[in-house]
C-alpha cells in the first residue's frame, strides 16, 4: 500500500494498535525534549519513579524560558536541572544557549525519528521529516523511562503546496493562512502533512515556522518530507551523515485534502487575542503600535532576523516603537554578528535581548498598557505577554519590521523600497560551548540532585472515589487556554517546581476568587465550553487545580494535551452528550456520581445527577487510561504496573 510520510513514521514506531483513525495506538520514542518551565516537573516525576538513567536515543534538557534572575528561584532551578541531567544521562543546554526547538533541530534533528517534548511547539521538528509531538511532562518522563507513548491514531490531513511565495510574504503567512481558514481547533485529531511542488521554495527553517504553529490549529503534529532542503540544512550544520530521505510514496492518499497556492498568499496578521483571529494586514493598516518584536520559536531562523536587519539598514525605527529583537540561539546571534546584521539592527534602534523565549512566555519585553504590540511569536492569548490588558498581534518579521519603521501597522508591500533577499548561510557558526553532553553511567551515578528551597516534591494524589458529590466552582466559555488556567510570566513561572505555591495563581485571569473558593469547597468540578485547555503543554494547568481539589471537568470538547494531562493526574475529563446540558448548569450547582468506577470500565458513557435531573456524559478514555485514573494518576500506575 502506498504510504504518506506520517504513515511511514507511525508504522516504523508502532507497538500497539492499527493505523485506523480514532483507534488507540502506542509508539516507541527515540528522542525527548524538555525545557525549564516544564522540565523541573519531569525531573521530579522521574525522581518519584526511581529512574536511574534515561532509556532513549537522545534526551535533551533546555533552559530557555525562565531566564530572568531577579532572585534565587530561577537559578536554583537551573542548577537542579543541570544536576538531574547529569545524573540521568541527559544532554543539558545552559541558559543563553538557545530556544529548545531550533537548537534541537540544529544538533539532534534526524529524519525518520520520533520526538516527544514537554512543550506544545515540539512539532516544529516535523520540518526535518520527524514525528514530533508535544505532551505533558509525565508522558515525556514515561518515554525517558523507555515506555511507549499512547494516543489515538489521528487522521492525516494532506496540504498540497503549489507555486512559490511572492515578495514580502514568508512562511509565517502560510501558517496564518491555515489559521485564517480553520481556526484554533481545525487540526484537532489530525496530523498535518505538507507536500507538493511548492515545497521546493521553502527551506528547512521556513518549514520549522509552519510546523511550529500547527500547534495553534490544535493538530497532533505537522510533518514535512525529508528532501533536498533537509539535506542542505544538515550539511550546513555539520551533520550530513544524519540525512536519510523520507518522502511519500507515489499514489499515497490522505484522509483530508487541502491546497494552498503560495503565490496567492498575502501578508496576514492575527488580531488580539487569538491565533485564529486572522485578517489581511491591509485590513487594519494604519493602526498605531508601541512595540514590534522579532524572534521566538515561531520565527527562529537566521533569515527571520536577517530580513529585518536588511529592511532597517540605513533607516531608523519610529521614535514611538520599541523594536525588540530576541535571538533564538547563541549560534544564530554569532552568525548574524559576523555577517553585519546585528550592527544594522542596533543602528536602527533595536533592543537586543539574550537568546531565549523571553517575551513570548511573558519573561520580559512586556508591552505598554493600552497599546498594540506586533510579535512574531506563536501565541497572543490574553495576558500571555506579561501585560494583563495586552493587545498582541501575530505576524511575520516583514510585517513587524515594516510597522516598526512606519510607526503604525503596515503591509510590507507598501514600503517604498525593494524587497531585500536573504538566505540561510552555508557556513553558520556552530557554538556548542553551552551544550553539555551526558555523563558516562559510571560518573552519573555519583551525582547528587541539587534542590533549592523553592523545590518541593510532587504531592501524592489519591484515586478518584466511586461516589462523588461535587460543587461546580467555575463555568467557562469556549477556548479557555492553559495560560488562563495557569498563567505564565515572571510572577508565576518561578514557582513551577513548587505546586503548593504555584496553585495560588490558578484561574487568576478567569476568576480571582477560584483559589479561595477551592480551599473552602475541597473536592469540586468545573464546567467549560469547547476546546478547553488549548495552548501550552504545561501540566501545571492540571496538577495545580488537582492539588486544590479538582476531580472532574465537564466540557463540550478538550484540547488534546490538556485532556491527557488531566487523566495523568487523576482528574476525570468528561464531555457533554448534549450542549443543552452545558447551557442548563451554573456555578454553585452540584454534580453527583454513583458507581463511577464500574461505569468507567463498562462503556464510554455515564450518568450524573444535577439539579435539573440526570444527564449523560462521555469520557472517551481508553481501557489503559481508565486504569490510570482509578490508580490516581500515571505515577501511581507506573509504580504498580512496572519495575523501573
Amino acid at each position: 500500500m502506498a504510504m504518506n510520510v506520517a504513515q511511514k513514521l507511525i508504522g516504523a514506531h508502532l507497538t500497539q494498535g492499527h493505523m485506523t483513525p480514532g483507534e488507540p495506538i502506542a509508539l516507541t520514542i527515540d528522542q525527548t525534549l524538555t525545557q525549564d518551565a516544564t522540565g523541573t516537573m519531569v525531573m521530579l516525576e522521574l525522581e518519584a519513579m526511581g529512574l536511574d538513567r534515561v532509556r532513549t536515543e537522545v534526551s535533551a534538557q533546555y533552559v530557555d524560558h525562565n531566564l530572568i534572575q531577579e532572585d534565587n528561584r530561577n537559578p536554583d532551578d537551573h542548577r537542579f536541572l543541570q544536576s538531574a541531567a547529569a545524573r540521568l544521562g541527559v544532554w543539558f543546554s545552559r541558559a543563553g544557549n538557545g530556544v529548545s526547538h531550533p537548537t534541537h533541530q540544529q544538533h539532534f534533528g534526524r529524519p525518520g525519528r520520533t520526538l516527544l517534548g514537554s512543550d506544545s511547539h515540539t512539532p516544529a521538528a516535523g520540518s526535518m521529516g520527524m514525528l514530533a509531538i508535544g505532551a505533558g511532562g509525565i508522558d515525556v518522563a514515561m518515554a525517558m523511562a523507555g515506555e511507549p507513548f499512547h494516543l489515538k491514531m489521528p487522521e492525516i490531513w494532506g496540504v498540497k503546496l503549489t507555486n512559490a511565495l511572492p515578495d514580502w510574504v514568508s512562511a509565517k503567512d502560510v501558517i496564518l493562512e491555515m489559521l485564517r481558514r480553520h481556526g484554533v481547533d481545525g487540526g484537532t485529531g489530525r496530523i498535518i502533512e505538507y507536500y507538493g511542488p511548492g515545497l521546493a521554495s521553502l527551506s528547512a527553517m521556513d518549514r520549522h515556522v509552519i510546523a511550529n504553529m500547527g500547534a495553534e490549529l490544535g493538530a497532533t503534529t505537522s510533518v514535512f518530507p525529508a528532501d533536498e532542503a533537509v539535506k542542505r540544512f544538515l550539511g550546513a550544520v555539520g551533520r550530513p551523515d544524519d540525512f536519510a530521505p523520507l518522502e511519500a510514496d507515489d499514489g499515497a492518499d490522505y484522509d483530508v485534502h487541502e491546497t494552498i497556492d503560495l503565490s496567492n498568499v498575502v501578508p496576514l496578521i492575527a488580531r488580539p487575542s487569538s491565533p485564529g483571529n486572522v485578517v489581511p494586514v491591509r485590513e487594519i493598516a494604519g493602526e498605531s503600535l508601541s512595540q514590534a518584536y522579532i524572534g521566538s520559536s515561531a520565527n527562529p531562523g537566521y533569515r527571520d532576523f536577517a530580513i529585518a536587519a536588511e529592511m532597517v539598514k540605513g533607516r531608523q525605527v519610529s521614535d514611538w516603537v520599541s523594536f525588540d529583537v530576541n535571538p533564538t540561539s547563541r549560534s544564530i546571534l554569532e552568525t548574524l554578528t559576523r555577517d553585519g546584521h546585528v550592527l544594522n539592527l542596533l543602528g536602527a534602534g533595536a533592543r537586543l535581548h539574550q537568546a531565549g523565549c523571553n517575551g513570548c512566555i511573558g519573561m520580559g519585553q512586556a508591552p505598554a498598557n493600552d497599546t498594540n504590540s506586533l510579535r512574531t511569536t506563536p501565541r497572543n492569548f490574553p495576558g500571555r505577554s506579561g501585560t494583563r490588558e495586552d493587545r498582541v498581534f501575530l505576524c511575520s518579521p516583514e510585517t513587524a519590521t515594516a510597522s516598526a519603521l512606519r510607526g503604525e501597522i503596515t503591509d510590507p508591500r507598501d514600503l517604498d523600497f525593494d524587497y531585500p533577499r536573504v538566505s540561510d548561510p552555508i557556513d553558520p557558526i556552530l557554538n556548542t560551548r553551552d551544550l553539555m553532553p551526558p555523563l558516562p553511567a559510571s560518573e552519573s551515578s555519583r551525582v547528587q540532585l541539587i534542590k533549592g528551597p523553592n523545590i518541593a516534591s510532587l504531592p501524592e494524589f489519591e484515586p478518584i472515589g466511586d461516589d462523588l458529590e461535587l460543587t461546580i466552582l467555575l463555568k467557562m466559555a469556549d477556548d479557555i487556554s492553559t495560560d488562563e488556567i495557569m498563567p505564565a510570566g515572571n510572577e508565576v513561572l518561578p514557582y513551577r517546581s513548587n505546586i503548593p505555591r504555584i496553585s495560588d495563581f490558578c484561574f487568576g485571569p478567569v476568576d480571582a476568587d477560584y483559589v479561595g473558593n477551592a480551599h473552602d469547597s475541597g473536592d469540586h468540578a468545573l464546567i467549560a465550553g469547547g476546546n478547553y485547555g488549548q495552548g501550552s503543554s504545561r501540566e501545571h494547568a492540571a496538577i495545580a487545580p488537582r492539588y486544590l481539589g479538582l476531580r472532574v471537568v465537564v466540557a463540550k470538547s478538550f484540547a488534546r494535551i490538556h485532556w491527557q494531562n488531566l487523566v495523568n493526574f487523576g482528574v476525570l475529563p468528561l464531555r457533554f452528550d448534549s450542549d443543552a446540558d452545558y447551557d442548563a448548569l451554573e456555578t454553585g450547582q452540584t454534580l453527583r456520581f454513583s458507581g463511577l468506577h464500574k461505569a468507567l470500565q463498562d462503556g464510554d458513557t455515564l450518568t450524573a445527577e444535577t439539579p435539573q435531573g440526570k444527564i449523560t456524559l462521555r469520557h472517551d478514555l481508553t481501557p489503559r487510561q481508565v486504569e490510570v485514573l482509578l490508580d490516581g494518576g500515571l505515577i501511581n500506575w507506573m509504580k504498580r504496573h512496572h519495575d523501573i
